[in-house]
């Protein structure tokens, strides 16, 4: 769910012009493994670089009238001028107070079981003595400041807030700056509150986009600098990362959200139809893909889906993206199906088979593998404990989830005695007279000597 609202810039259709669903079904492989290419590198092109120079104004506008800018940008793409910027810290209390009983449950339920995963993945110190009697370490410390993007826009997302604010929190970090798009209304959403509250945040700003990205980048009046920036946004956002990665740290350059589902004869049409429309949901750019072997569930699952579409209460959304980057692939076995899945990368793989383990086990690329019929994508999303802020658009290839690490950094220590300098030095300097670096060498060799 890493990318929940990742690719504003796709206009969402009004329910007027719903259109049929016809999404294509594939028994070429050759095709189908040149189809997902083209969806992984669905949001490139002149769209980006034109929205590039745009973000890059944006920026520049920020750094140079900070607070002004934020307010008279969210002004201008949100309709709200939000002032003040920041929530009322009493605002969190309420929101809580005010969420029904069985959410506050079920965020509860979500908070312990995120937290209680993050807390294992927490990485120790090290600390090795060598042969020589020298000390060789790494010593792991959590940045000051984390700032936390969550999206709003289409949805709101408190299973963001708390995939965003627990490893954090484990990683140690003081300060946490969230920011969020406001409302109509200029507030914002009222369990996107609650959820913060709960994660223990109490710094939240009520501004979006780019100019969010910026003020977090760089630091207003407002709004403080911080040190790295996490979190999912639409098209803007996610370049607005991008430009400022180097005086910040970012956790990924999220793109528009994706399943693969790769299932067999066993699996049940109407749960691949559905664990499809969960992604498909999200954005009119999501991909929802299906690899089977089975010829008839591959002429099942589109009536499937459009029995599920009837009455949908995002059906326009829904039906675009499935029209648009939707496929079902016929393959000849599961092992090509995990070729072409690895071909694919994707954010989401569910592998609806009899024995998914050893399935699994032939998957280099995917950011989460969601194993078995009983484990629908929709339960990582919100609570089964790994974060769900995932690596998207192919970069599954090099990338992982968001985790304790992002909002780390780590030191390495070494402390030579004269005993190991002794023993090395003469190969230091070797090393530094075949680089032509004289100090260097000159810096061992006044010691030895």
């Amino acid at each position: 769910m890493s990318t929940t609202a990742a690719s504003a810039t796709a206009a969402a259709p009004s329910p007027g012009d719903i259109a049929p669903l016809q999404i294509d079904v594939l028994h070429d492989v050759q095709a189908a493994g040149e189809r997902l290419e083209a969806i992984a590198e669905r949001t490139g092109g002149s769209q980006s670089r034109e929205a590039a120079q745009r973000v890059d104004a944006i920026i520049e506008q920020v750094r140079q009238q900070g607070d002004v800018a934020l307010m008279e940008l969210t002004e201008r793409f949100d309709g709200v001028r939000p002032d003040p910027l920041r929530v009322p810290a009493e605002d969190l209390a309420s929101a809580w107070q005010a969420t029904a009983k069985p959410l506050q449950e079920a965020l509860h339920l979500a908070h312990r079981r995120i937290v209680d995963f993050h807390q294992r993945q927490k990485p120790a110190d090290l600390m090795v003595t060598g042969v020589h009697g020298e000390r060789l370490g790494r010593r792991w410390r959590p940045v000051e400041r984390a700032g936390l993007y969550v999206p709003g826009g289409r949805a709101s997302y408190p299973s963001t807030v708390l995939m965003n604010a627990v490893p954090a929190k484990v990683a140690g970090v003081q300060r946490l700056v969230m920011v969020t798009p406001p409302g109509p209304d200029g507030r914002v959403n009222q369990t996107v509150l609650a959820a913060a509250h709960l994660a223990g945040i109490e710094e939240i700003y009520r501004v979006g986009g780019a100019q969010a990205v910026a003020a977090l980048a760089y630091g207003t009046e407002s709004i403080p600098r911080v040190d790295v920036i996490t979190g999912p946004g639409n098209l803007y956002v996610t370049l607005a990362k991008k430009a400022v990665y180097g005086r910040v740290s970012i956790d990924s350059l999220a793109g528009p959200s994706e399943v693969l589902v790769i299932a067999d004869h066993n699996a049940n049409a109407e749960h691949v139809a559905a664990d499809l429309l969960a992604q498909a949901e999200h954005d009119p750019l999501a991909a929802a893909i299906l690899l089977t072997t089975s010829a008839e569930l591959a002429a099942a699952v589109p009536a499937a889906l459009e029995e599920q579409l009837a009455g949908h209460p995002r059906a326009a959304i829904t039906r675009q993206a499935l029209n648009d980057w939707g496929l079902i692939v016929v393959c000849e076995s599961l092992d090509q199906a995990a070729r072409l899945s690895d071909r694919f990368a994707p954010e989401h793989l569910e592998l609806q088979v009899e024995r998914p383990e050893p399935l699994a086990d032939q998957i280099q690329h995917a950011g989460a593998i969601f194993m078995g019929a009983w484990t629908p994508e929709a339960v990582g999303d919100y609570l089964a404990g790994p974060n769900h802020t995932l690596p998207t658009s192919g970069t599954a290839r090099f990338a992982g989830a968001l985790c304790v690490e992002t909002f780390l950094r780590h030191t390495s220590l070494i402390q030579f005695n004269r005993q190991a300098l002794e023993a090395t030095g003469p190969a230091v300097g070797t090393l530094a007279d075949s680089e032509g670096l004289h100090s260097h060498a000159e810096s061992v060799r006044l010691r030895l000597s």
